[in-house]
């Protein structure tokens, strides 16, 4: 009774501190030519946001965004919130939202999102995997906005002390992956590849590589009997035995492995390359390529995406049609635009065409002169569609504590029903 009181506290509270922030916003936006913005991170999204509503307001006089800084949990709790008040008058009018996490509100709260069905835009510009992550049948909803095709990097030093090059690492199985990281162990005493325990995503992009997930059509968990699924699982498994594959705690040590030279190799999202140019002692060392493919899976392929985001505009939004134009002149076309906002925030485009500019094809000396940015925006291009699921970041770990148990020993069919039943059971609380 205690806990249930508090948490009816908690959330009158919350409410309170909401509409008294969302007054203050919306105090500040009501002119017509503004459009208020939720996101997050002052020198990605927010810096890219502000430049956009600079660029626009070049042809477009008196035109301005009113960016208000708000976490994705907090974008998140407050449409919550909204959606369970009936009163979406508090949004703005347009938000950002994590690919992974969207599919949840637009299902649950379809009707605080504005479809884009009219807007100019040629949606073939962007990859189809990123498209369908905004997307309910075929009607979209979001503007993509920032990259997360997967990337392999790997430190050709340590390559090249046991005998091989980025070349032979590009474009291969997992299998082929295990034989060359056994290699590179016995010869360098270094591990191939790092990964988080119960927190990583290595296992969610090698299945979704293979255009599948663990869930199936019908968003019911899909572990046990997912022969995708157990190929994945037996070679990550296998990887980790062997000593191909670091397996770390948490982020930190995640990182550690990378910046002290433990690990010669990471796969994920574009997005490390950020961490991995902080290291100043390792530049030039590093290259680029695709990741490992899943032996045996007819429709495996060597792309993979994880994380990113795209920008949704509410159904509050007072000018639809200002809010469609303004993302579609900017996030939607503008490969200047995205030029602008790779050297001031690194933010890599999923906009296809911005890959062909002589800014995203620019060498990068740290990844050994690689013009790595077209090189993601290449990738996007191939990264194969997969079953969405609103418990993505549930399937992560309850398959990924499923490993550390088999690792450690349990068998294999008891650990993947164990992660089968847990994942059911979260989907219905």
């Amino acid at each position: 009774m205690k806990k249930k009181l508090l948490a009816v506290l908690m959330t009158g509270i919350m409410a309170m501190s909401f509409a008294a922030t969302t007054t203050a916003v919306y105090a500040k936006g009501d002119d017509d030519n503004t459009l208020t913005v939720w996101a997050w991170d002052q020198n990605f999204n927010i810096k890219a946001m502000n430049i956009a509503g600079e660029q626009y307001a070049k042809d477009h006089e008196g035109f301005k965004v009113d960016v208000v800084e708000t976490s994705s949990d907090d974008c998140q709790t407050k449409l919550t919130t909204a959606a369970n008040a009936g009163d979406y008058s508090t949004l703005p009018d347009i938000v950002l939202m994590q690919d992974n996490s969207y599919q949840k509100y637009l299902k649950s709260y379809p009707d605080a999102f504005t479809d884009l069905k009219d807007m100019d835009i040629n949606w073939d510009d962007f990859g189809k995997l990123k498209q369908s992550y905004s997307m309910v049948d075929d009607t979209h909803y979001g503007v993509p906005f920032d990259n997360g095709a997967t990337i392999a990097c790997y430190r050709t030093d340590i390559l090249e002390e046991a005998g091989y090059t980025i070349d032979d690492l590009t474009d291969i199985t997992w299998s082929k992956f295990e034989e060359i990281g056994k290699d590179v162990h016995e010869k360098t005493g270094k591990y191939l590849l790092t990964s988080e325990a119960t927190g990583g995503d290595t296992l969610m992009m090698m299945i979704q590589s293979c255009g599948a997930n663990f869930v199936n059509e019908d968003g019911e968990a899909y572990i046990v009997g997912n022969d995708v699924a157990e190929k994945c699982v037996d070679l990550y498994v296998d990887l980790v035995k062997n000593d191909v594959v670091k397996l770390v705690n948490n982020w930190d040590e995640y990182i550690s492995t990378i910046t002290s030279g433990e690990a010669a190799g990471i796969v994920n999202g574009n997005w490390i390359t950020a961490t991995l140019m902080g290291t100043e002692d390792q530049k030039g060392l590093w290259q680029i390529t695709t990741m490992p493919k899943v032996d045996g899976v007819d429709t495996a392929t060597n792309y993979a995406n994880n994380g990113g985001s795209s920008w949704y505009i509410t159904s509050n939004c007072k000018n639809v049609e200002l809010a469609e134009d303004f993302l579609a002149s900017t996030f939607g076309s503008s490969t200047d635009f995205y030029d602008a906002i790779l050297t001031e925030t690194g933010a890599i485009s999923c906009y296809l065409p911005a890959g062909e500019s002589d800014v995203y094809n620019e060498p990068s000396e740290f990844f050994n002169n690689q013009p790595i940015f077209s090189t993601i925006v290449e990738y996007s291009s191939h990264i194969p569609e997969f079953t969405k699921t609103p418990y993505h970041y549930e399937a992560r770990e309850c398959i990924n504590t499923a490993v550390v148990n088999i690792v450690n020993g349990a068998d294999k069919e008891s650990a993947l029903q164990e992660a089968q039943d847990t994942l059911a059971f979260k989907m219905t609380e």
